[in-house]
């Protein structure tokens, strides 16, 4: 009976005007959230509460301008060419090694998502880069772009940005800090499973033909070693390891900057590498890309604004502790991703806050990354898909269900593995 309550009537219209605007009518998810928390405001009788709408538009200010200036920093490594010198390496330095190139390029398939927090920005980054050496490498083109946008949603939710992770526990005003192993111990190991499973058996296959008898692989590779790969070419990660690891090994005597700046100051390094490119090109194309992602996150901030407003947001919390502890953990395994059809962003708003609140008496910390992690799952969910769509597109699959079909089981492994992560969160 409770959803007939004030606040289940809420929750039903913000949610169904969400769906409606999103699915029926094509809008952006950005203009849809903006949208159902109007309606919410409408019908809980606050009118439309401009100064509300403002201030949740700002909320996740921080996180934007990290996720522009990361967006940057990407743009800028894979305009002066280091990133595809480095995949061409490792696949020539390890090319008879079949486990180490597997881990090498997850590693760097996953790369872009953890600096920038977005899936989407790894798939047509790194994604981009490492597809033809993998179809060339023998990786089936269904299995590469399975194996490209799983990693992709590994490296969002990797430290050291995860945006899920910085909603969930915005939501409950806990500060993004400590969450480095917690996140590297939710997304390691399935990575391994992951790269094991997909890239792992064509690898290995293609390493008994020898490093001399793939002709295809080999021209591929001189076309990505258009910049030699040196301590310069490197310089603008070296800044960047300095200016945040030093940071945080260091706090009494570095200066702390901030990530935005932090990237920023790596990035504009990347002049001094020697290499001839256009800054304001990469830019320009930085910002075009993380304004989806910016926008899905001031929607986000109205939404969770309205939704404290009209009290939808402690109606989710009751509701999540009055279920029974074994129907939680199946409701977080199962709604999160569902719910991240639409956006994993949204699935950490609208569920992974609750859902944390539900499991307070655990480490905030830990429940939060596993969370995240589930979350993250909603990148491979129709219709948005943000994930696995551009997967498939980079690698020229057409049907993304052939897709879908080969990421179930890492996507249920992952699942199981958050739900095992929070009934341990404790034992951090």
């Amino acid at each position: 009976m409770e959803w007939f309550w004030p606040e289940g009537f809420y929750t039903i219209i913000m949610v169904g005007v969400f769906a409606l605007a999103s699915f029926a009518f094509k809008q952006p998810i950005a203009v849809a959230l903006a949208i159902a928390a109007i309606a919410g405001a409408l019908v809980s009788g606050n009118g439309v509460p401009v100064d509300q709408l403002i201030e949740g538009s700002f909320g996740y200010l921080d996180t934007i301008l990290i996720i522009f200036s990361a967006m940057i920093f990407m743009k800028t490594v894979q305009h002066i060419g280091l990133m595809e010198s480095a995949a061409a390496w490792m696949i020539r330095r390890f090319r008879t090694l079949p486990f180490r190139l597997t881990m090498g390029i997850t590693g760097l398939l996953m790369l872009p998502g953890m600096i920038t927090g977005s899936s989407s920005a790894a798939v047509l980054t790194s994604g981009a880069i490492v597809t033809p050496a993998l179809l060339k490498l023998g990786v089936s083109p269904v299995k590469a772009a399975a194996a490209i946008a799983m990693a992709a949603i590994y490296g969002m939710t990797a430290p050291p940005i995860n945006i899920p992770a910085m909603i969930i526990g915005g939501g409950i005003d806990m500060p993004y800090v400590g969450f480095g192993i917690p996140l590297l111990i939710c997304t390691v190991p399935l990575a391994i499973f992951t790269g094991m499973l997909l890239i792992f058996p064509s690898l290995k296959k293609s390493a008994k033909q020898g490093s001399g008898e793939n002709d295809a692989l080999d021209k591929e590779l001189s076309r990505m070693s258009s910049a030699v790969l040196t301590p310069r070419l490197m310089l603008p990660f070296f800044v960047l390891i300095v200016l945040l690891g030093g940071e945080r090994m260091f706090p009494e005597y570095a200066p702390s900057l901030g990530m935005p700046l932090s990237f920023l100051l790596a990035a504009a390094s990347g002049l001094l590498t020697g290499r001839q490119w256009k800054p304001f090109e990469a830019a320009t194309e930085a910002v075009q890309a993380a304004l989806p992602v910016a926008g899905i996150l001031v929607g986000v901030g109205m939404f969770i604004q309205i939704m404290t407003l009209t009290g939808v947001r402690g109606f989710f919390v009751v509701s999540a502790l009055a279920l029974p502890e074994w129907l939680l953990y199946v409701g977080i395994a199962t709604s999160m991703p569902i719910f991240g059809a639409v956006s994993s962003f949204g699935s950490a708003t609208v569920l992974g806050v609750p859902f944390l609140l539900a499991l307070l008496g655990r480490n905030e910390i830990v429940v939060g990354s596993a969370l995240s992690l589930i979350a993250g799952l909603g990148d491979l969910m129709p219709p948005t898909a943000l994930a696995g769509l551009f997967a498939a597109q980079v690698v020229g699959v057409k049907n993304y269900f052939t897709v879908l079909k080969v990421c179930l089981l890492p996507a249920l492994v992952t699942a199981i593995w958050g739900i095992l992560i929070i009934l341990g969160a404790n034992l951090y």
